[in-house]
């Protein structure tokens, strides 16, 4: 590791480890869909009228619905309709992911291409989350869906810190190892301070762990085998592994010599997964 790399990763750790890192806030959309969600007399009109308020967000639920993944014979236009197909638990979970998505924003350009890379592998992962979670577990997809989106929360005050410190911007071999070692700490972090529930709050700083093993299948290892899968067919350190001793294939019974994408039903469910959530 750099002398540079070396210095912002002690940097970090130490304000973390003194609560002095800045860690990014909810989206006011989020957080008021999160507080309605927490109300258990909830209805569907009072849910509709929090998330249209914004009204890209109502765009993409009502999108979400449409989609080959979850349309119905016919097309629902209106956020209500929406959010009665969904349920109010699978609408606040989506709502709140994808407002995530306000948060990857960046005043230089390199670091908003790394936010937009960031966002994509992030929606990427959630999409196979999803699909594996729907074919695979007993598990809500809406909660797996959530967890990928979230997986990397980590890197946001990460690429914040580098904005601030052009020696780590312009040294991007740098960047990338510190955002490869602190994130998942980072990311852990934000979710428990956000009140995020165990099983999704947990997926952050422990997904690139392989060597984990668990009681029963949890979000952990569904969002660790979409990364895995999310990786086929590139020079990824990743590709390198021995899958077979990764347990997160045995709790979901899948081979790992055998790739989803040659599964045709799977492929499909990915790929409208992925429209999905773009």
């Amino acid at each position: 590791m750099s002398t540079l790399a070396d210095k912002v990763q002690r940097e970090l750790i130490q304000a973390i480890e003194n609560d002095q890192l800045v860690l990014p806030t909810l989206p006011e959309v989020a957080l008021r869909v999160r507080e309605a969600a927490e109300d258990p007399d909830v209805g569907i009109p009072t849910l509709a009228k929090v998330i249209g308020n914004d009204t890209a967000l109502t765009a993409r639920l009502i999108k979400v619905v449409n989609s080959p993944l979850l349309r119905t014979n016919r097309e629902i236009n209106d956020l209500q309709t929406a959010i009665s197909r969904l349920g109010i638990n699978y609408t606040c979970n989506l709502a709140t992911g994808l407002a995530m998505e306000q948060m990857f924003q960046a005043t230089t350009d390199v670091i908003d291409r790394k936010m937009r890379e960031v966002w994509n592998k992030s929606t990427e992962i959630a999409a196979i989350s999803h699909v594996l979670c729907r074919n695979f577990t007993r598990l809500p997809p809406d909660q797996a869906t959530l967890a990928g989106l979230v997986h990397q929360i980590g890197v946001l005050p990460i690429l914040t810190y580098a904005e601030e410190h052009g020696a780590l911007l312009s040294d991007s071999i740098s960047l990338n190892h510190v955002i490869d070692r602190i994130h998942p700490i980072v990311g852990e972090r934000i979710l428990r301070t956000w009140d995020f529930p165990e099983p999704i709050a947990a997926v952050p700083g422990h997904y690139s762990d392989f060597e984990r093993d668990s009681a029963r299948v949890d979000y952990v290892d569904i969002v660790q085998v979409a990364t895995l899968q999310s990786y086929l067919g590139t020079t990824h350190p990743y590709t390198q592994m021995d899958w077979s001793q990764v347990r997160a294939f045995d709790k979901l019974g899948l081979n790992p010599d055998t790739l989803l994408r040659d599964d045709e039903d799977l492929s499909a469910a990915m790929d409208a997964a992925m429209s999905m959530l773009q």
